[in-house]
């Protein structure tokens, strides 16, 4: 176990250092540091993403019995997982930073200069999310290797594959920051990720109780009466925040399909201050890096 814990301690933080190297040494990029910071810290969420995944589908599809079967990679991977928890929210941080350093981002005027106030502010905003993340290491880590006893393998590796939203949640953020809120990549990547998050992160505990139903031969309405308290109140609190994220990206979604109808205002506005002969306002300063002051899809890590 120690050396599988080691392996992840190193291959994340390292896999993030070896990414934002090469954005900024390849001559043809030649990013800066908060650009190469932050776009490191999404590849690298899209990676554990898909290995998650992998690793979910693998074990769920070679339990037929979904209470009593094992598979050796369900315990290996939450073990090799657990340290990317510990660097990711270093990785959110310095993301953080790195945005609220960049001139003219709609909180450049109140950055803090100093990096304690800095993690203060970030712990802060991202209080659920750097939440999440410690439970999953004090909490749901020593619950999942030690108390399940080898039991329950295929839901775990079901709920492993949550992580497939992840990849287009970090693509969006990407987009975002580059400015491509209007190219047809940004609207198909923000279908998908609603699609993704909804069916991966939202339905995933419906069909959680709907299996065991299955299995037990109970019927669906009865499995929360049927089932452990503490199944329930574990299912309860994984589930709250992922409908509290999922509320924040319908409703950025909703903005971006709108958007559109929105966009033939400033033209009518233009061709109405020409009739009447004013002046017209002074031109907004676009962001360096792409932040727009208008609200976007919402700041969500990927897990």
């Amino acid at each position: 176990m120690l050396t599988i814990l080691a392996a992840g301690s190193v291959f994340f933080p390292g896999l993030f250092l070896l990414s934002k190297q090469c954005l900024k040494s390849i001559p043809a990029l030649r990013w800066s540091e908060g650009d190469a910071v932050i776009v490191s810290a999404r590849l690298v969420s899209s990676i554990q993403a898909v290995m998650a995944s992998s690793a979910g589908y693998i074990i769920a599809s070679s339990c037929e019995d979904i209470l009593e079967d094992q598979h050796w990679l369900t315990s290996a991977y939450i073990v090799f997982a657990v340290p990317y928890f510990m660097y990711d929210i270093y990785a959110m941080f310095m993301c953080y930073w790195y945005k609220l350093r960049v001139k003219g981002h709609e909180e450049a005027s109140a950055a803090p200069q100093h990096m304690s106030t800095a993690m203060s502010s970030y712990l802060r905003r991202e209080f659920l999310m750097v939440l999440h993340h410690v439970v999953m290491v004090t909490v749901c880590f020593p619950i999942s290797v030690f108390w399940r006893q080898g039991k329950g393998d295929y839901f775990q590796g079901v709920l492993f594959m949550a992580e497939l939203s992840t990849p287009s949640v970090c693509l969006g953020k990407i987009l975002i920051q580059y400015k491509q809120q209007h190219t047809l990549l940004h609207k198909v990547n923000g279908a998908l990720m609603l699609i993704t998050f909804f069916i991966c992160r939202v339905l995933l505990f419906p069909y959680l109780y709907y299996a065991y139903g299955r299995y037990a031969s109970i019927p669906f309405h009865m499995v929360p009466l049927s089932v452990p308290w503490h199944c329930n109140l574990g299912a309860a609190l994984l589930m709250a925040p992922q409908l509290y994220w999922f509320s924040l990206i319908f409703r950025g979604a909703v903005r971006l399909f709108t958007g559109s109808s929105r966009s033939r205002r400033p033209a009518a506005a233009k061709e109405r201050r020409q009739a009447d002969g004013s002046a017209p306002p002074p031109p907004q300063q676009q962001p360096a890096n792409g932040y727009s002051a208008r609200p976007s899809e919402p700041e969500m890590s990927a897990h």
